[in-house]
């Protein structure tokens, strides 16, 4: 069974064609710049060179038709016809509290998706628009959305509200919400799978570090506290949001820096962070690169990240009352062990001693045990896999 995973962006379309007896990755792709200039298809099947066509697309339904068009073209095609497509999974990012899990997409979840997109404007409108594309062009296709914040929907609510009046959840819906489930759950799953034990006998700390960054605690197979919030601006320092502050903060900048709110909440997404306290960069190889070459506010910047990354792992050991493995997934997460070590430095008082043999250069994106051989807690590096997720996820739902 063939299953097409879709993860629509405001102006882009990433899809994987996956064939679910092998979970094999029959084609791969994207779509940039729809709507605007320069549109382009990326192309890549199986064993064979990415393709590259550069055309006018003008929404996401011409970017959706280009992209079957792909995948069944007689010479760069992976499927014979549409029909061999059995199902598709949507990436959805905010399902709110009316999603708990995936689900089938009716008209009733494409209108409670509608009144989701107020908590994540840049993102349930995209996801929507990919969803309304493919039911144009495939309208008998069964399709499922998977959500970043449903995993998340297991917190208890001492640990999701805020200090807020209650009416501001009750009536407002202000509360953490949480992303990245799809990566937490799926690489949490899979640490148990590689060592043979059952889930809900562990306690497990999922360090999902990238451009946006989030931790969770994850016991018994359950999301119980995530660093991510009400947005995705909470939690770690990222590439370039700042993660926790002071909320006194924002009122101040923008007298300070004679900022309007808009201008107050751009600027704490997309000029914070590793890139605003270093100067340099968003991209972890450029910092390093800097630190080497003296530059002390990129070694800060740096020690900054991984100080709230340390602080968090020790919180949630805290909050399930043990742990039993701290796992690193996602961009930085799996590539950049130097990071990776800073992380877990000084957290010897919870029993977790990462092996300096075993994590290095070489260990980069390799799904493997870090730990040392006298760490009371596991260490693993384990890629995370979204797509594959949502389509396990979606052949779930339609079986």
């Amino acid at each position: 069974m063939n299953i097409l995973v879709i993860n629509a962006g405001s102006s882009s379309l990433k899809y994987q064609l996956i064939e679910m007896k092998n979970y094999t990755v029959l084609a791969k792709g994207i779509v940039e710049r729809i709507g605007m200039e320069g549109s382009v298809l990326k192309h890549k099947p199986e064993g064979r060179d990415t393709v590259v066509i550069e055309k006018p697309v003008a929404d996401h339904t011409e970017a959706m038709g280009l992209v079957l068009n792909e995948l069944t073209d007689k010479e760069r095609g992976v499927i014979s016809s549409l029909d061999e497509i059995k199902a598709i999974g949507h990436r959805v990012v905010h399902g709110a509290e009316f999603f708990s899990d995936s689900v089938l997409i009716t008209d009733e979840v494409i209108n409670a998706l509608e009144e989701c997109s107020e908590l994540a404007p840049l993102h349930n409108p995209a996801n929507l628009m990919g969803i309304r594309a493919c039911r144009h062009i495939l309208p008998g296709v069964p399709m499922v959305g998977v959500f970043d914040t449903a995993f998340h929907q297991t917190m208890p609510k001492y640990a999701f509200l805020y200090g807020l009046s209650y009416e501001a959840y009750s009536k407002y819906r202000i509360r953490r919400y949480g992303f990245h489930g799809t990566s937490h759950k799926y690489v949490a799953g899979r640490y148990a799978e590689l060592v043979g034990k059952d889930i809900k006998d562990l306690k497990i700390v999922t360090c999902h570090l990238g451009n946006g960054s989030s931790i969770t605690a994850v016991s018994g197979g359950r999301s119980v506290d995530t660093s991510m919030g009400f947005t995705p601006l909470e939690g770690l320092v990222m590439g370039t949001r700042s993660g926790d502050i002071d909320p006194a903060i924002v009122p101040y900048l923008m007298d300070k820096m004679g900022m309007s709110l808009e201008k107050a909440i751009a600027y704490l997404n997309k000029e914070c962070g590793v890139w605003g306290i270093s100067g340099v960069s968003s991209d972890f190889r450029d910092i390093w690169k800097a630190k080497s070459e003296g530059n002390e506010r990129a070694g800060t910047a740096l020690e900054v990240f991984c100080y709230r990354v340390r602080k968090y792992i020790g919180a949630y050991a805290a909050a399930m009352g043990g742990i039993d493995a701290i796992i690193f997934t996602a961009g930085i997460g799996e590539n950049d062990h130097e990071v990776r070590a800073m992380c877990v430095e000084g957290l010897g008082c919870i029993g977790a001693y990462i092996d300096k043999d075993i994590n290095t250069f070489e260990s980069r994106g390799k799904e493997m045990r870090l730990s040392s051989k006298d760490s009371k807690v596991d260490i693993w590096c384990v890629p995370t896999n979204e797509e594959l997720a949502i389509a396990k996820e979606t052949f779930s739902l339609i079986s």
